[in-house]
C-alpha cells in the first residue's frame, strides 16, 4: 500500500486541535492498515518522527431515511504521537 493510500484525511475536531500542542496528531487511515504501515506512511509524507500510533476502529452508525435503513461507513482512526525532537506537521497552511 502507497504512503498517500494509508492516510486519507486529517481529524479536525475540538478534541484533536486540542492535542496538537503535545505533538499527537489525529488521521483518519484506510481500514487495513497496520500501526507500522501508518507510521512509515506519516514518516514519509510529513518528514517527521513518530513515536508513537494508537489507532481505533469506530463502527458506522444507524441512519435512517424514511423506512429505509442503512448504516455510515465504519472507519479507522490513529492518533499519532511525535518525538520531542520532531518538527510540527503543518495540517493548515498559512
Amino acid at each position: 500500500m502507497e504512503s498517500r493510500d494509508v492516510i486519507l484525511r486529517p481529524v479536525i475536531t475540538e478534541a484533536s486541535m486540542a492535542e496538537l500542542d503535545n505533538k499527537r496528531y489525529t488521521f483518519d487511515v484506510d481500514t487495513r492498515a497496520t500501526k507500522s504501515q501508518i507510521k512509515d506512511a506519516v514518516e514519509d509524507i510529513f518528514e517527521v518522527k513518530v513515536a508513537k500510533v494508537n489507532v481505533m476502529n469506530v463502527k458506522g452508525k444507524k441512519k435512517r431515511m424514511g423506512r429505509y435503513e442503512g448504516y455510515t461507513k465504519k472507519r479507522r482512526k490513529a492518533i499519532v504521537t511525535l518525538t520531542a525532537e520532531s518538527k510540527e506537521i503543518k495540517l493548515f497552511e498559512e
